[in-house]
């Protein structure tokens, strides 16, 4: 991790929200998420933020690293119908050793539809694929079968 990460850095990042964003195409094999309107999924809308922190973070991380999501407090305020344009603003409050955390608001062009925190890991992508490969190692036998 580079020194130039620290908090007030901000970002934004703007997003068209195609159909297949919507609720109903969360768990395509889920009746009862297929039978909701189709608006911007919850769960869209948190991979949206994340994208948006990690494209914050990406200039201030060293060759080989990456991070990871965890922790999330959002709430979703307002229905986004497809067709519309959702903006996320990210600002890095703190970074406390490997963790960096994140205030973030998202709006659609008529009104704010979500907002909360955000906090994320810095790692080693070789370390972290280290330890995936041991848990592999140690699985079930019908997992990735």
């Amino acid at each position: 991790m580079k020194p130039s990460l620290k908090a007030g850095l901000k970002h934004r990042f703007s997003y068209l929200v195609p159909q297949a964003k919507t609720v109903p195409h969360l768990y395509r094999e889920s009746p009862e998420l297929r039978a909701m309107p189709e608006v911007f999924a919850t769960g869209f809308l948190v991979g949206l933020m994340e994208w948006t922190c990690v494209q914050l973070l990406a200039p201030h991380l060293d060759d080989g690293e990456g991070s990871l999501g965890t922790h999330i407090d959002v709430s979703h305020k307002a229905a986004t119908p497809p067709g519309f344009t959702v903006t996320v603003e990210a600002e890095c409050i703190e970074v406390r050793g490997p963790r960096a955390r994140f205030k973030i608001v998202a709006h659609d062009g008529v009104d704010e539809i979500g907002s909360g925190t955000h906090e994320r890991f810095i790692v080693s992508w070789n370390r972290f694929n280290r330890g995936v490969a041991a848990k592999l190692a140690q699985a079930p036998s019908e997992v990735g079968a």
